[in-house]
């Protein structure tokens, strides 16, 4: 295991001698950290969560108590994974084959959940691969994620679908004097919707 001094396993953790480990992280009770997992910088996994092997995840990220990260997962800087979240790799799941032989690691191609900068996904929602979580983009508790989720997208329900913007703070924007443009009421940031695309604008 690749860390520096810095990081926090506790002893019920189940952490792979092949896992990289980023300064400042902390591996809670429980947790299921698998070989050439690589996590970031000041990374959290909470209690009984699970990171698959080969799972990147960059720095500042938050993967809350019996989540469920499946390689080949990619998370951003300061993804936050809440509560029992599933990020899924399975197209096509089964137990067997059709001639009813057990299926081997041989017997099917993982495809992997890529979760962008600031993004968050809230508890008990599912991700089902292969989708990308746009950045700073918020996925409400519950939901079932089944296409991808552009930028600052709000999305709630199943499937899930886009009910909004949420700016950066993660606080649902408000719709500013201009067509086409809305307001963070937390940080006062602007933003421009035009074709279903959010970009934030530069002073």
């Amino acid at each position: 295991m690749t860390m520096s001094t810095d990081v926090r396993i506790v002893a019920s953790a189940d952490v792979s001698p092949d896992a990289v480990i980023g300064s400042g992280s902390s591996i809670w009770h429980l947790a299921q950290v698998r070989e050439n997992a690589q996590l970031g910088e000041n990374c959290i996994v909470g209690r009984g969560a699970y990171i698959g092997s080969g799972v990147i995840m960059g720095d500042n990220c938050k993967v809350q108590n019996y989540a469920l990260v499946y390689e080949p997962a990619h998370l951003g800087d300061g993804v936050f994974i809440g509560p029992a979240v599933v990020l899924t790799n399975d197209t096509y799941p089964r137990a067997i084959t059709p001639d009813g032989s057990l299926k081997s690691a041989h017997d099917w191609e993982p495809v992997g959940v890529t979760i962008e900068t600031g993004a968050s996904i809230g508890a008990r929602a599912t991700c089902v691969a292969p989708v990308t979580i746009g950045t700073w983009a918020t996925v409400a508790a519950g939901a079932v994620v089944v296409k991808d989720v552009p930028a600052y997208a709000l999305v709630a329900g199943v499937p899930a679908r886009r009910i909004g913007w949420v700016g950066e703070s993660g606080v649902p924007l408000v719709r500013g004097e201009a067509e086409g443009t809305w307001v963070c009421p937390s940080t006062g940031a602007h933003y421009s919707e035009i074709d279903g695309t959010l970009s934030k604008e530069t002073a």
